[in-house]
């Protein structure tokens, strides 16, 4: 039975695929019956993605999307897409007084101009249908809180929130929706590694406590996810979805 969540035939464009809520991601899609598009940086972990996908007329688009080359190539390639959902990123777990134009420009690329530059690369190119849905990942720390050492990514997730308003006015003629899903901690490759290299986990223990429903899963955002790119969304556009389990609550 037809249902306004029903991505059949859908093609899904998804960044950062080859871990964490991208990865999840890629297969719920999948298992929703869209056809997904996967890029990311690792061709190892991007095959492992793809080979969990269900379903038939998958793709794979590797490359590094801070790279004009390889940005360039995955516009060319990819499909006229029903869906752009950009998850991928990274975090620099650093206190202000110790941040710098280095690590600063590195987190930029990567969260944010990578996301813009393809998003404009792909609307120039014309691969983006009319009634489609575009999704950048951002962070409660970019639009709800205020969190330790994290000024450098909530910056660059911030500014994904400020440039999600102004597309998604422009958009709408189109009837293409533009949004901002910001997670609370999610437990990913992304904690696990580069958090926990710097925060130990103890913190990290006393920190889900804060969490009313405790730390979040990859399945949890995805399904969110899955919500913004169906039809259910419609009337859903220049917003950001908080998804964190009741922290911001308190």
């Amino acid at each position: 039975m037809a249902t306004p969540f029903d991505l059949t035939n859908h093609h899904i464009l998804v960044t950062g695929a080859s871990s964490g809520i991208g990865k999840q991601t890629a297969i719920t899609m999948a298992q929703l019956g869209a056809k997904v598009i996967i890029t990311g940086r690792n061709q190892a972990k991007l095959n492992d993605t793809f080979e969990l996908l269900t379903g038939e007329g998958h793709a794979q688009l590797p490359g590094d999307m801070t790279q004009e080359s390889d940005l360039a190539a995955i516009i060319e390639q990819a499909p006229a897409l029903d869906g752009v959902i950009h998850s991928a990123g990274i975090v620099k777990v650093l206190p202000f007084r110790f941040i710098n134009k280095a690590e600063m420009q590195r987190l930029y690329e990567i969260n944010y101009e990578a996301p813009v530059l393809l998003t404009q690369g792909l609307l120039k190119a014309k691969k983006i249908n009319k009634k489609a849905a575009i999704l950048f990942i951002s962070s409660i720390s970019g639009v709800k809180v205020g969190l330790m050492a994290n000024s450098m990514y909530s910056g660059t997730k911030g500014a994904l929130s400020g440039i999600t308003k102004t597309l998604a006015l422009e958009l709408a003629p189109q009837q293409i929706r533009v949004n901002t899903l910001a997670p609370g901690m999610v437990r990913t490759e992304m904690v696990t590694g580069d958090v926990t290299n710097t925060v130990s986990s103890e913190a990290l223990t006393e920190d889900e406590k804060l969490y009313p429903l405790g730390y979040g899963n990859p399945e949890d955002i995805a399904s969110t996810i899955a919500f913004l790119m169906s039809p259910a969304a419609r009337w859903i556009t220049g917003t950001d979805i908080v998804i964190d389990g009741g922290y911001s609550c308190k």
